[in-house]
């Protein structure tokens, strides 16, 4: 029997859980594996609902309009275009579909929209004596506004990085934190971040789990809480800069943020990527990712197709050319008002 394996982060206990689910046998043809990639779709993903209602998706259809696609006789590049055509219907970053030489994905929620970010920008505002701290990058700007840029929930920052950065710029009149390009990576830092510019035991989203094969059986929503940081905190205004590629743990990092008051979110909306991930196997060792427990945001409001910015502002070309970056000058403003 296969089984799929299932990691859920919960934002309150960051504790990972796992569970199997049986999947019944089918035969390594083309046709079974359709039919295997298709029914675990079909039985633990989460979003069904949610994107029937925002474009209309009909797993049933999208099962009949895939299926006289497959023989028994086509090639196994030509049956990986096929699935790989067929999840793209669910319009979702978190879904994949591996193989030895190929990885499928869906990356039209960020590829078919403006960029709104700029390396040689980067490096302009960032100069060359920045200071580093594990992935922390930092300093403060002319007019006493601290940056700090973090490209990567990747890569972990500890709670001494965060003491000896905030320490840093704690004379700075406000805060920039570009998370622009920001793809995800392990949530629990970017819960860690967040906590410095919490005050209380704040709500900041809710949790459902998925309980059975049925498009809408899932537990009822638990409340997501941020605990505040018992080192030490920031308590003046922050701009959180975000576009279209902030997705995954980084779109959940401004969902948090969101939720704060003294806190707003500048530039492009987020990506998206709302959904938990879960894994299992098809007959011929292909490996697919899919999400499986759907995240909203303090209002109960899905974040799955990305997040608005309180203050919404595009990369301007004439402004590039003169080595402006218009996103963080309009967080620039907004802190010195």
């Amino acid at each position: 029997m296969k089984k799929v394996l299932f990691f859920l982060v919960s934002l309150a206990t960051l504790t990972h859980l796992s569970s199997c689910v049986d999947e019944a046998e089918r035969p390594d043809t083309p046709s079974g594996n359709f039919e295997a990639l298709w029914q675990i779709i079909d039985e633990h993903y989460c979003f069904f609902d949610y994107k029937g209602h925002e474009y209309g998706l009909d797993w049933q259809e999208v099962y009949n309009k895939y299926k006289v696609r497959v023989n028994n006789q086509m090639r196994e590049t030509q049956l990986f275009e096929v699935l790989c055509d067929m999840l793209a219907e669910l319009r979702d970053g978190h879904v994949n579909l591996s193989s030895s030489y190929d990885y499928g994905r869906y990356w039209a929620w960020q590829e078919a929209f403006p960029k709104n970010f700029s390396d040689t920008l980067e490096r302009k505002y960032l100069g060359t004596d920045y200071k580093i701290s594990s992935g922390l990058n930092y300093r403060v700007l002319d007019d006493n506004i601290g940056y700090i840029r973090y490209e990567s929930f990747q890569t972990p920052i500890g709670e001494g990085n965060l003491d000896d950065v905030l320490s840093y710029l704690a004379l700075c009149r406000g805060l920039i934190i570009d998370i622009r390009n920001n793809g995800g990576g392990d949530l629990t830092n970017a819960e860690r971040l967040a906590a410095r510019f919490v005050h209380e035991k704040t709500i900041v989203g809710y949790l459902q789990h998925k309980t059975g094969k049925g498009h809408n059986d899932f537990s009822s929503m638990e409340t997501q809480y941020l605990e505040p940081s018992s080192n030490l905190r920031w308590h003046k205004p922050v701009c959180v800069l975000t576009n279209r590629s902030v997705y995954s743990a980084a779109n959940e990092f401004a969902s948090m943020m969101h939720a704060l008051p003294h806190v707003k979110l500048v530039g492009d909306k987020t990506g998206g990527g709302s959904g938990m991930p879960m894994s299992s196997s098809l007959p011929n060792g292909w490996t697919v990712r899919f999400s499986a427990c759907p995240m909203y945001d303090k209002n109960k409001q899905h974040t799955e197709f990305g997040i608005e910015p309180d203050i919404y502002i595009q990369l301007k070309s004439n402004d590039v050319q003169k080595g402006i970056d218009t996103i963080i000058e309009a967080a620039r403003k907004l802190l010195t008002e």
